[in-house]
């Protein structure tokens, strides 16, 4: 092939590929409302045949299938509802034969056109290319890589126009042919024989969903979701659609879909508070039994759950779930406290021991408070009134170094200590304080006596709870 033939060859296929024939493709009537939409609308199909609209693109994960569904008929600012459904329920050839249809529709109504005229000017470079080039292998490299181009083209932009790409091919591999025996090649590379193809599809667009088929879609989702929470919001989408919509839609339909959308939403509630009544009855339970250190009367309780799960149904697994989980909490709580008064029980003996064992000292604390008070208070403390301090003191302090507090009351037997070593020095601190007619001294005994009360107090506290048996935290 001549120089001439050659560039002859390329306007030809810069012929098909004219902006008149590109004019000719906006007008394809294969441009759908998935084109025309800001958003394209899919289609998850269920194997049942029914279909769901997906607002956009579908999300498909291991064991379901999330999507965008429109609960209205608004195409500029529709209402969406989150569907989340179980991904056995689709039928996922066709589903993706249609969004296949669907991207395709989409790519002929916005960006084939300029697609398909970006590669008009790859076309035309080469031809300018051609021209220019003086040697023949130079030729025949510049239009192979051009063959090249177009055969990928096909594969990756929905097959459009592909029939006049097949066309320009088959003029390509004419002047490739010339330039190899003009060149003296004898060989053809296969590689630029084949073209690729985009998959096909067979799915027909679908127009957009009128009034009742979005009720139905909605109510369609409701019953595959698992979800309560979402069931109730899809069926309350419904019945506000149908409300908003009434009078457009047939009359003998509407009133009988409300009068079962209003129903199942009555169900649903009724639900509800069947498992709402079981949580709080079932959980009460297991608290009283748990703070009775009651490890098999909760877990009584826990079995209850299931067994009456199954007499509602099974309708609510999160609900169970829940439950369940708030019980089992109590169950480790029973099993702790459990362990914790075989613990006391098997210590209470060598507590009441010390409780015995200190009966003197306490009774001397508790025989010093009202004088410890006085001190406080710098109420007045006499000769009398200090020595008795000074005495019980002495007693209480010599029959504590005479015991051995158990581990667990070795904290309480040093408070109790320390209560009577500041009740000693409140006595003595205010006995100087009156020789020496000094406030601050008597301030400074009012705070070793306030100091000797608290923790004669809370040692006192400490020493009943720790002779009674563990109980729960509230």
């Amino acid at each position: 092939m001549t120089m001439h033939r050659l560039a002859g060859a390329l306007a030809l296929c810069l012929l098909t590929t004219s902006p008149s024939a590109l004019a000719q493709a906006a007008q394809d009537p294969a441009r759908s409302a998935a084109g025309d939409q800001a958003v394209p609308l899919f289609r998850v199909f269920m194997k049942d045949g029914s279909s769901l609209v997906s607002y956009g693109e579908f999300a498909r994960l291991d064991d379901s299938v999330v999507f965008s569904m429109p609960t209205t008929t608004s195409v500029d600012v529709p209402q969406l509802q989150l569907i989340n459904i179980p991904s056995d329920r689709v039928d996922w050839p066709r589903t993706l034969n249609y969004a296949e249809s669907v991207r395709a529709s989409r790519y002929l109504a916005t960006r084939a056109q300029a697609d398909y005229e970006q590669l008009s000017g790859a076309i035309a470079q080469a031809l300018n290319d051609v021209g220019q080039a003086s040697d023949a292998r130079e030729r025949l490299a510049i239009v192979e890589r051009a063959r090249k181009t177009l055969a990928e083209w096909p594969g990756s932009h929905h097959n459009y126009k592909r029939d006049e790409i097949q066309q320009m091919l088959g003029t390509l591999d004419e002047a490739i042919a010339s330039l190899k025996a003009s060149s003296g090649a004898s060989t053809f590379d296969l590689t630029f024989v084949a073209a690729s193809d985009a998959p096909s599809s067979t799915e027909p667009i679908l127009p957009a969903p009128g009034a009742r088929e979005t009720i139905e879609q909605t109510l369609k989702a409701a019953d595959l979701t698992p979800s309560p929470a979402e069931r109730m919001a899809l069926l309350t989408v419904a019945a506000n659609t149908l409300d908003a919509e009434f009078g457009a839609l047939p009359a003998e339909w509407a009133a009988s879909t409300m009068s079962a959308v209003q129903a199942r939403i009555q169900h649903e509630l009724e639900i509800d508070r069947e498992y709402q009544a079981l949580s709080a009855r079932m959980l009460r339970l297991a608290t009283a039994r748990a703070r009775q250190a009651d490890v098999r009367g909760v877990q009584r309780v826990l079995a209850s759950i299931h067994a009456n799960d199954e007499v509602l149904g099974s309708l609510r697994p999160d609900s169970v779930a829940a439950m369940s989980a708030a019980v089992e909490e109590q169950l480790e709580a029973a099993q702790q406290l459990r362990l914790e008064r075989d613990r006391w029980a098997l210590r209470a003996p060598e507590l009441r021991a010390y409780r015995n064992a200190m009966a003197i000292p306490l009774f001397r604390l508790q025989r010093m408070t009202p004088l410890l008070e006085d001190i406080k208070a710098l109420a007045g403390s006499g000769p009398d009134a200090i020595g008795a301090i000074l005495r019980s003191a002495g007693v209480a302090r010599d029959v504590m170094a005479t015991v051995a507090p158990p581990q667990e009351l070795q904290d309480l037997h040093t408070m109790l200590l320390s209560a009577v070593q500041l009740a000693e020095n409140a006595a003595k601190i205010r006995r100087e304080a009156a020789i020496n007619a000094s406030m601050p001294k008597a301030w400074d005994a009012s705070s070793a006596a306030a100091g000797a009360l608290m923790l004669a107090q809370r040692a006192r506290v400490d020493l009943q709870k720790a002779l009674q048996p563990p109980q729960l935290a509230r």
